[in-house]
């Protein structure tokens, strides 16, 4: 197995339960500091606070029109500038899939363009909920990414119908341009999944399990 520091720095260590409290979030800050995490992932209602406990010390990423994504692009447009305004590092924005189920890629294109724009120099994770996409979408969903200028494609939120796959992310590096990455997140559960993500070229891998795992190795 590869060095486990070496998968960690790729983890976006994530709290997303709909009931998740304070004591939650700041278990998963403190761990992400100690296993130094690429960032914590946690709602928008927490990123002042995190801020305030622990800026500096991780990034903070958090999730826009989340978890469905069928929200008005001028609401994920406040999501995001609010979020940004309170400490976000990075913003993870789930796509309007009636859009995408209706054909309008043009749409999605441009609520990307304008989730971007607001977000400027920080990062940009765009998530497909690849579980309800036809490979045929799959594709054009990796074109669009690309052409809206977001930084990362991400598989999926983890609340679908299922979770990232490695046939996804294969697809995903076929279809995206040079300067996108890849996020996998939903149904990690394993080391040897977390491990076999990276290997497959994910720069980013979310998922709630990652440093328990870890702490369970190494008793």
């Amino acid at each position: 197995m590869m060095d486990v520091q070496a998968m960690l720095c790729k983890v976006d260590h994530t709290q997303l339960k709909a009931f998740c409290t304070w004591e939650d979030i700041e278990k998963l800050c403190q761990e992400a500091v100690q296993y130094h995490t690429a960032s914590v992932c946690i709602p928008p209602c927490y990123v002042g606070r995190v801020r305030d406990a622990f800026g500096g010390q991780v990034k903070i990423c958090t999730v826009v029109g989340f978890p469905l994504g069928y929200q008005v692009t001028q609401a994920k447009v406040c999501e995001a500038r609010q979020a940004i305004a309170q400490g976000c590092d990075e913003v993870d924005l789930v796509i309007n899939l009636t859009d995408v189920k209706n054909g309008h890629y043009d749409l999605v294109e441009e609520e990307i363009r304008q989730m971007k724009a607001v977000c400027g120099e920080h990062v940009l994770k765009v998530i497909v909920e690849a579980c309800y996409l036809t490979r045929e979408e799959k594709i054009a969903m990796c074109r669009v990414v690309t052409a809206a200028g977001a930084d990362y494609i991400k598989t999926s939120t983890g609340f679908g119908t299922g979770g990232a796959t490695k046939e996804d992310v294969q697809l995903f590096r076929e279809h995206i341009g040079p300067d996108v990455k890849i996020k996998a997140a939903g149904g990690i559960s394993t080391l040897e999944d977390l491990e076999d993500f990276v290997q497959l070229g994910c720069e980013r891998v979310g998922t709630s399990r990652a440093v328990g795992l870890v702490k369970k190795r190494r008793l």
